[in-house]
């Protein structure tokens, strides 16, 4: 899963280092190297309402952004990314999981 630090903000799953300093990240990018992106829905303090959100990225904000757009505009939904994990309005965890897969990324569905 995506790790967040106060101090340095977003860091590596690999080396656990600040994303912007991480050595690691070219050689993941060039090579594939991907862990898994986790899927759950929550609706716990939105008054009910549920959302979808996707974290586990080694991707670049521009990237993530870029990537949320994507999704957003494929399921036709609303949603932003908010400190690394795109969130979707709505509970649309089959469609990002079909979509994600076929964009080839290993993805898993936590929570029921």
């Amino acid at each position: 899963m995506a790790v967040y630090s106060t101090e340095f903000g977003r860091l590596c799953p690999r080396c656990e280092k600040a994303i912007d300093s991480c050595q690691c990240s070219d050689a993941n990018r060039s090579s594939g190297v991907q862990g898994p992106v986790y899927i759950r829905r929550e609706s716990k303090g939105r008054g009910g309402k549920p959302v979808t959100l996707v974290s586990g990225f080694a991707l670049e904000t521009a990237a993530l952004s870029t990537l949320a757009k994507k999704l957003r505009k494929r399921i036709g939904v609303g949603g932003s990314v908010v400190d690394g994990e795109i969130l979707l309005q709505g509970d649309h965890r089959a469609a990002v999981q079909t979509y994600l897969s076929s964009a080839g990324f290993e993805v898993k569905i936590s929570g029921g």
